[in-house]
């Protein structure tokens, strides 16, 4: 059986924040589409805002270009977060349970290499 993947959501980073690395520091990304509130926009990755076309749920990937995780658990307001605002924050733990509504939690790894222009996908498996 052949396994192939399935892009569910893709998009681009517009521009860095300038306060990213205190996020680095705790291995945590946040991303926010064009319409971030002044008060946060330094400390996000500023990200196209693009539609999901599945479910994000555990055990699928994310890949900041080449650099792929395997996603641990989904808060529950990510999928509406991010669908809509373009916001969702990922954090490089690995923790399997969600204690943040609006977080990723991905296997933990490297902090991405995060420049304008990275793309960012949410991979599933397809059968």
């Amino acid at each position: 059986m052949v396994t192939r993947e399935k892009v569910i959501f893709s998009t681009k980073v517009l521009e860095i924040g300038n306060e990213v690395a205190d996020f680095k520091a705790i291995n945590m990304a946040i991303l926010f589409g064009d319409e971030a509130p002044d008060a946060l926009r330094s400390s996000c990755f500023i990200i196209n805002v693009a539609p999901i076309s599945a479910q994000i749920e555990s055990g699928m990937k994310i890949r900041f270009d080449n650099q792929e995780y395997v996603i641990t658990s989904v808060g529950n307001e990510v999928q509406n977060n991010l669908g809509r605002l373009g916001h969702t924050t990922v954090s490089f733990t690995g923790k399997v349970e969600s204690k943040l509504p609006g977080t990723i939690y991905v296997s933990k790894g490297n902090y991405p290499l995060i420049k304008e222009g990275t793309i960012i996908q949410i991979i599933a498996e397809r059968k």
